[in-house]
């Protein structure tokens, strides 16, 4: 029996043929806000916080979607790789306006938070982190 196995037993019957994907969806999500996270950094000199921030998104969204695709959904059947990445990215759009409205809107606010990016990368990543599992595994990996 895995952890996530053992985590996914503590939960109500109901919950828990949903509740492991949850967790390795979560895990996925966070590697994904390390990547978004040094994507942002490595960019902001170079292009500015909001363009930076908008192409990290891009570039975490496809590394969430292969290691999603490979681990946390990998008992599905999938489609090809290119449509199933589009609608994950489209699938996104939504968790993107709360992620990234999330970011703006405290980068704008706070000249700390500006200065600091990760806070808002990550108050962001919260903010999408439900919707964005729930039309992943609905809409994307059915």
């Amino acid at each position: 029996m895995t952890l996530i196995d053992s985590i996914t037993n503590v939960l109500p019957p109901r919950y828990r043929s949903h509740g492991g994907e949850f967790i390795r969806f979560g895990i996925v999500g966070s590697l994904g806000f390390v990547v978004d996270t040094a994507t942002v950094y490595s960019l902001r000199g170079w292009l500015g916080l909001y363009v930076s921030a908008t192409i990290s998104f891009l570039v975490a969204a496809s590394f969430n979607w292969l290691l999603n695709r490979l681990w946390s959904f990998r008992g599905r059947a999938h489609d090809a790789a290119h449509i199933q990445w589009l609608r994950f990215l489209l699938a996104n759009m939504v968790g993107f306006i709360l992620n990234r409205g999330t970011f703006f809107i405290l980068t704008a606010a706070s000249p700390f938070i500006y200065a600091n990016p990760v806070i808002a990368v990550a108050a962001g990543s919260l903010a999408g982190l439900g919707v964005n599992f729930i039309l992943s595994k609905r809409f994307v990996f059915r």
